[in-house]
């Protein structure tokens, strides 16, 4: 007949260890989780850098272009014709600009956001994977106590 000190010694292993797999399972989780935050929250604060590159540059643009009025009416030239153009061409190159700092928002929350789900996958593979080690240590520990 097996010693009972030693079968409770080798269930109380597996418990042990079945435990101990099971709270790294749920840190792995939390990690994952807290580091996909980090990540959502950068790509927060990208979106509000980018529109603050964006305002600023309306505000330059702004500015030359009151710059040019300016130099205009002072010439004593009407705004048609070249200064005209050269005013369309201060506002449509502002846009083209505001538009190229949209699309590169866009594309750094979308990495940021592609970057916290792959996190979160990641961490939950872990968390299965470590769940799975721990039922298989569980498993383990009764085999070998049924064996002594």
């Amino acid at each position: 007949m097996a010693d009972p000190f030693v079968v409770a010694a080798i269930a109380g292993s597996g418990f042990l260890s079945y435990k101990g797999n099971m709270a790294a399972a749920r840190a792995a989780k939390q990690t994952a989780e807290y580091n996909a935050q980090v990540e959502e929250n950068e790509a927060i604060l990208l979106q509000r850098a980018k529109i603050d590159e964006e305002n600023n540059l309306r505000k330059q643009s702004e500015r030359l272009v009151g710059t040019q009025r300016v130099a205009t009416a002072t010439s004593g030239i009407t705004m048609s014709g070249s200064p005209m153009l050269a005013l369309a061409d201060a506002y449509f190159n502002t846009e083209k600009d505001a538009l190229r700092i949209q699309y590169a928002s866009d594309i750094e929350q979308t990495r940021q956001i592609a970057a916290a789900t792959l996190l979160r996958t990641e961490g939950a593979a872990r968390s299965r994977a470590l769940k799975t080690k721990a039922y298989q240590s569980l498993l383990e520990s009764g085999s070998r106590a049924m064996m002594v």
